[in-house]
């Protein structure tokens, strides 16, 4: 459905995509995964119509994004990563202006958006800047969405957004992934990239690694493991100081340590007890999406 063939994209001195391919087959759930600054909303633009590359291609359900634009125009529906629509206008007018640009009615598509719509419906008269975060995104989604959009584009939608809203979001880009339409969602969040079908992992406009989630955490290459201590911030610094460890990263509450083969655990606690860190567990665990990361960016 999507195919972005070698995309460069320079900002003046910065390099914003260096040499990008990925493929998204149609119907799939492609998580572009990544920090602020890594290139994520340069690419989604493009694959938009909204910007140029300097070199490569992107095609759009066999389209050339750049001499037919017009059909990506018609068939995408693209969630940018801040609120765009009109602020002072109502839920339902928002909805029904963008129904009318794409020569379309709220009636005709509202089964693509009932279980969305459903949970905006009480506001459905209140303006749209007055809307929480949450709501502001399941209106935004809507518009996105009732012209009935072979592929939808979503830049970072949940970001700022409450971890209910964030659960609620996902669930339903699942429903709308069983309808069949083709989803490209981008976001900061590594936990997010377990509910997507195949990631990128994309830093300073390089993609690292591209895969399912599975396949990507089985290419982890080396033993993981997990400390806990009361005082975790003294502990980092003093496993950062061990030879045979690889590298030392807060997790949460924990610290994820990687070493180039199997650690001596006993020897290590004893070596730990001895700098005065007495009550520290450690156990071998399995690497994540994040792990991973963390790793392809040293």
């Amino acid at each position: 459905m999507i195919t972005v063939d070698h995309i460069s994209k320079r900002y003046g001195p910065v390099e914003a995509l260096k040499d990008v391919s990925i493929s998204v087959p149609r119907g799939e759930l492609f998580g572009l995964i990544g920090p602020d600054g890594a290139g994520k909303t340069t690419l989604f633009r493009m694959v938009v119509t909204l910007l140029l590359a300097d070199s490569g291609t992107i095609t759009f359900d066999g389209h050339d994004v750049v001499s037919d634009y017009r059909h990506v125009r018609r068939n995408v529906g693209y969630m940018p990563g801040t609120f765009s629509l009109y602020q002072d206008l109502s839920v339902r007018e928002n909805l029904e202006f963008f129904a009318s640009v794409f020569q379309t009615t709220v009636k005709k598509n509202y089964d693509l958006i009932a279980d969305i719509y459903g949970m905006l419906e009480p506001f459905a008269d209140r303006r749209a800047g007055a809307l929480s975060g949450g709501m502001k995104q399941k209106l935004a989604l809507c518009c996105a969405l009732i012209h009935k959009p072979l592929v939808l584009v979503l830049d970072e939608p949940t970001t700022g957004v409450d971890a209910v809203s964030r659960r609620e979001f996902w669930e339903m880009l699942k429903k709308l992934k069983a309808q069949g339409i083709t989803i490209l969602v981008s976001t900061p969040y590594m936990d997010e990239a377990a509910l997507c079908d195949r990631i990128g992992l994309l830093q300073d406009g390089k993609l690292l690694r591209s895969g399912s989630p599975q396949d990507i955490t089985a290419n982890f290459d080396r033993p993981l493991y997990a400390a806990i201590c009361k005082e975790p911030y003294p502990l980092l610094l003093a496993l950062r100081k061990l030879p045979e460890l690889d590298s030392v990263f807060p997790f949460g509450t924990a610290l994820h340590i990687t070493a180039k083969e199997q650690l001596d655990l006993p020897a290590l606690h004893k070596e730990l007890a001895r700098q005065g860190f007495s009550d520290v567990e450690l156990q071998p665990i399995e690497p994540g999406v994040e792990d991973l990361f963390m790793h392809l960016m040293q």
